[in-house]
Order: C-alpha cells, then sequence, then structure tokens
C-alpha cells in the first residue's frame, strides 16, 4: 500500500459487485478430472509423490492469485491478506498468528489499513496492553469486495462443482485433524 491511492480507488463504488467467473458453467457442466502423470494403475509411492508436487503448484497458484487481486485493489499481498483475516476486531498478536507471521510485521500492516482508512487500533478490552485491529466500515466494504473477486477466480470455485467443493473440504479437515499420521 505503498502508493498514494486511499479507498475510494481501491473500491470503485461505481462497480457492480463481480459474479463468480463461470458459476453458471461450473453447475452444469461436469468437471473432467485430471489423468495421472504415469501410464497405468499407480503405485502407493507413486501417488503420494503426485499430490505432493502438485498440492504446492496448487499453493503457489493461490498466492499468485492473491497478489494479482491485491494489486488490482491497490494493495500489497500482505495488506490484503490481513484484511482478509480481520472478520472481527483482533490484537495484533492474533492477526499475527492468523497470518503465520511475526507481530512486529503486523504493525506495518496495520498502519498501512490506517493510512487508507480500512482499519483503526483501539484498545483491547481484554488486556489494556494490548490495541485491537479494527476494520472501518470503508474496511469492511473493500474487504468483502476483495473477498468476493478473490473466490471468483480460485480455483476450487471455477474448476469444481458444490458436491466436488464438499468433498474437498472434508478431505482438507480430515487430513489437519490427523496432523500427518496414518
Amino acid at each position: 500500500m505503498d502508493d498514494q491511492r486511499g479507498p475510494a480507488t481501491m473500491l470503485d463504488p461505481t462497480a457492480a459487485d463481480p459474479q463468480p467467473a463461470g458459476q453458471a458453467d461450473v453447475l452444469s457442466e461436469p468437471v473432467p478430472h485430471a489423468q495421472p502423470l504415469t501410464t497405468g494403475a499407480l503405485t502407493d509411492e507413486q501417488l503420494n509423490q503426485q499430490i505432493s508436487e502438485t498440492l504446492p503448484e496448487l499453493f503457489k497458484h493461490f498466492h499468485e492469485l492473491v497478489q494479482r487481486v491485491a494489486t488490482e485493489f491497490g494493495m500489497n499481498s500482505s495488506d490484503a491478506i490481513a484484511l482478509l483475516k480481520l472478520d472481527a476486531p483482533m490484537t495484533m498478536k492474533e492477526l499475527g498468528q492468523k497470518m503465520g507471521c511475526d507481530p512486529s510485521f503486523i504493525t506495518t500492516i496495520a498502519d498501512a489499513l490506517e493510512k487508507h482508512g480500512l482499519a483503526r487500533r483501539e484498545p483491547s478490552l481484554r488486556d489494556r496492553r494490548s490495541k485491537n485491529i479494527v476494520l472501518t466500515p470503508e474496511g469492511v466494504t473493500v474487504r468483502d469486495r476483495l473477498f468476493r473477486e478473490t473466490l471468483a477466480r480460485a480455483p476450487w470455485c471455477t474448476a469444481l462443482d458444490t458436491g466436488e467443493r464438499r468433498c474437498l473440504l472434508g478431505l482438507i479437515r480430515k487430513m489437519l485433524r490427523s496432523r500427518g499420521g496414518r
């Protein structure tokens, strides 16, 4: 957010809300499933290797998507991610944990969001030594548009139908519960 654009340029109030790209197509057309990279049946080792190679590609693609959308909103990706994570007032430490980064870096993000009128700091009711980051009404509007635009292009929204997304979410949650063990 180093540029001099304010929240008005980050959110064009005359712009129509974006419809998710291809949403109607996703629900009406069957989704072709990816073919394995090798021919014939895959061994467990080959399957695990392909999963290990493919997941980072997906994460990289999504990270690049967030960067592109953030740039379109006149933000850097860190500020955009923070804005997306601020679904309720939270301390800078809590936001740092949600983003997986050091709380000292959150100070820079909070400064940028405040500079553009998207958030403000206020004393925490739980711990007066801490400050909460709270979205302004303009920040909520920008966050909601940023969220919709990102999801309109997210690979699971554009390539998977509703049933496939439910299945994917269930599988992700199952993996997170297991934390790696069989």
